[in-house]
């Protein structure tokens, strides 16, 4: 087993600091009991159910320690897809996370205090607290994160509800978060953090308000985020529900403008298909619900149809031509 990283008490003390300093006004009042003791407790409101998720965060696989900002990194391994965008696309809360974390004690002075500033932005922007977990010593730095949220009993968005004849939609647009990953890997040394090319890709933001919006009014049959890609992610919510897909392409929310993906050599339809860590939400309003569409702006969101659902195909994902 690898061995505890040396002075574990005070790095203990530092994150625990953290926590306490990111807790707003009436963030955490589902955490019955928090760091310091054996484990934490967690409080559901009545009415809800818990929903759980975990994510792991790799270097060398989801980020570079020469390239990627260790704030960036602690707001990431936070929001990204599995952890609290998983949350967002089944309608729910965060509510408080675990983090485990491995890493060489080289980095337990500024990187991990500009790590830890980056997840206490993030924990206090989705009202999200830390309520334990666990450290390590590695020479790489391994990050794990649980989140615990909750979602009003009998009300979750899942991904086999879509049928056909659905509305498919996607918020935001796709392909960004790639450019911006390919921009970093061409930049030399260290990525400004200030960077508006790279910024979707290291500060992802959940869609959590529109995923609740939809919960509440009943509008979504089936819905999930887009960690991997459009074109792998939607299959998956067609494999769930049984169903296929069929895409406009003219309608597919795509980097704007064109040029700029153009000028970097990548092919803003591409980028839409197949760019991974976009964190967006795509999902099915039925048709007798696609008159609301509009009102999904009222989130500060726009959300777009690109595409309809095919009955009886079990999954079948038809590309744009």
């Amino acid at each position: 087993m690898p061995r505890k990283l040396q002075n574990e008490d005070s790095l203990l003390r530092k994150i625990a600091d953290t926590s306490r300093s990111s807790q707003g006004q009436g963030a955490g009042q589902s955490v019955a009991l928090g760091i310091g003791d054996d484990a934490a407790l967690f409080r559901p409101k009545p009415g809800h159910e818990i929903v759980l998720t975990c994510d792991w965060f790799l270097e060398g696989t989801h980020f570079l320690r020469e390239k990627h900002p260790p704030d960036a990194v602690g707001w990431k391994c936070l929001a990204r897809a599995v952890s609290v965008s998983d949350v967002a696309a089944m309608g729910g809360m965060p509510r408080c996370f675990l983090l485990s974390l491995a890493m060489p004690e080289t980095h337990t002075g500024l990187w991990l205090d500009l790590f830890l500033g980056g997840l206490r932005r993030a924990s206090r922007k989705f009202q999200c607290v830390l309520a334990g977990g666990d450290t390590t010593r590695r020479d790489k730095i391994l990050i794990n994160i649980t989140v615990v949220g909750e979602v009003r009993a009998g009300s979750a968005v899942l991904r086999s509800g879509a049928r056909a004849d659905d509305i498919l939609y996607v918020s935001g647009r796709l392909g960004e978060a790639e450019l911006g990953l390919q921009i970093l890997r061409r930049t030399k040394g260290a990525t400004s953090k200030n960077n508006q090319l790279t910024r979707k890709h290291l500060y992802p933001e959940p869609r959590l308000a529109l995923g609740q919006w939809l919960s509440k009014k009943g509008l979504a049959t089936a819905m999930m985020d887009l960690s991997d890609g459009l074109s792998s992610d939607l299959p998956r919510l067609c494999a769930a529900s049984a169903v296929g897909a069929r895409l406009e392409k003219v309608k597919i929310p795509q980097v704007q403008p064109r040029d700029l993906a153009l000028k970097h050599g990548r092919d803003p339809l591409q980028l839409a298909l197949h760019g991974g860590d976009d964190y967006e939400l795509a999902g099915t309003p039925s048709g007798e619900n696609c008159r609301h569409g509009q009102d999904l702006n009222l989130t500060g969101c726009a959300a777009v149809q690109m595409g309809t659902i095919l009955g009886a195909v079990f999954g079948r994902f038809t590309q744009p031509a």
